[in-house]
């Protein structure tokens, strides 16, 4: 087994645990009333941007998410959260570095605390339990968002059962040999649609992409035909799944909690991998951590 099929069949487990965390990490976390930004790369930053939108829904405050290289600097936060499983991309310690300069509260979500982000964030929240030897990141970065949604008030029991119905149900027959995937969201899964799109290319080399729902029917759907897949996380807008099986792709309807939804994309990645006789933890051209160096990037 893999080490990424390993990890992502433990999710349901994790994500109790980060459940039970939230309630005891809770100073360190955003209080209701702060203005709120959360920061990450790469899949932290799509889990930073379904977090944000899930924060203001439940009334906290004004919550925004930024990929941790493009922070802007200029506006004022009462608190950023950083989500980095390694703790030492580059782009996240150097942000960090700057805000503690500036004297703004920072707390870090973190797989391996033994990292440089311990001297670098005013606060930490260790997920260790979820840290994980892939490349490709899956329970890390849904138990990082499951702890902040927790801490919203937002996780319940069912989200973890449906977890345990993503990896016990077969997934939908013949996706495996198709080579083009469109993943929807809306509201705070439009964060999960990109994360699925990105982790179908990482670990299977497809091609894929991601809109809200009704983005996608302002353009990209015309690319959308025999072949392909489109699959909606959450709720579809009326008459959206008629209008994607009548280009002749194949609509894939949402059925579970988003982030359970999510957890059946993973499998698909897999799967996908393995018809194509592709190693999912050896990503191409991609490695755990991006840490820059001069003249060099490591990408990831």
């Amino acid at each position: 087994m893999s080490h990424v099929a390993h990890e992502l069949g433990t999710q349901p487990e994790c994500w109790e645990r980060a459940a039970e965390l939230a309630p005891a990490r809770r100073s360190v976390l955003p209080q209701p009333g702060e203005r709120t930004a959360i920061v990450g790369c790469g899949t932290s930053y799509y889990m930073a941007q379904a977090a944000a939108v899930l924060r203001e829904e439940a009334g906290q405050g004004e919550t925004d998410a930024f990929p941790a290289s493009e922070f802007p600097r200029h506006r004022r936060y009462d608190r950023v959260v950083a989500l980095t499983r390694s703790g030492t991309t580059t782009e996240v310690l150097d942000l960090l570095a700057g805000l503690r300069d500036a004297g703004v509260p920072t707390t870090a979500v973190i797989g391996d605390p033994a990292t440089p982000v311990m001297s670098l964030a005013d606060d930490l929240v260790v997920l260790d339990f979820a840290d994980e030897r892939s490349v490709v990141q899956t329970r890390f970065a849904t138990t990082a968002l499951t702890l902040l949604r927790a801490h919203a008030g937002l996780h319940t029991a069912g989200v973890v059962a449906d977890a345990r119905t993503a990896l016990a149900e077969p997934l939908p027959a013949d996706l495996e040999s198709r080579g083009q995937f469109t993943f929807l969201g809306r509201g705070w899964s439009v964060g999960l649609a990109h994360e699925a799109a990105l982790k179908m290319r990482e670990a299977s080399l497809s091609w894929a992409e991601s809109y809200p729902a009704m983005e996608y029917r302002h353009g990209p759907i015309s690319v959308s035909g025999p072949g392909t897949v489109t699959w909606s996380l959450d709720a579809a807008p009326d008459g959206l799944a008629e209008q994607v099986r009548a280009t002749g792709a194949q609509w894939v309807a949402g059925r579970l909690d988003p982030l359970a939804e999510l957890v059946r994309v993973h499998r698909l990645a897999l799967a996908v991998a393995a018809h194509q006789q592709l190693d999912p933890d050896a990503p191409r051209h991609l490695t755990r951590s991006v840490i820059l160096t001069t003249g060099e990037e490591a990408v990831r």
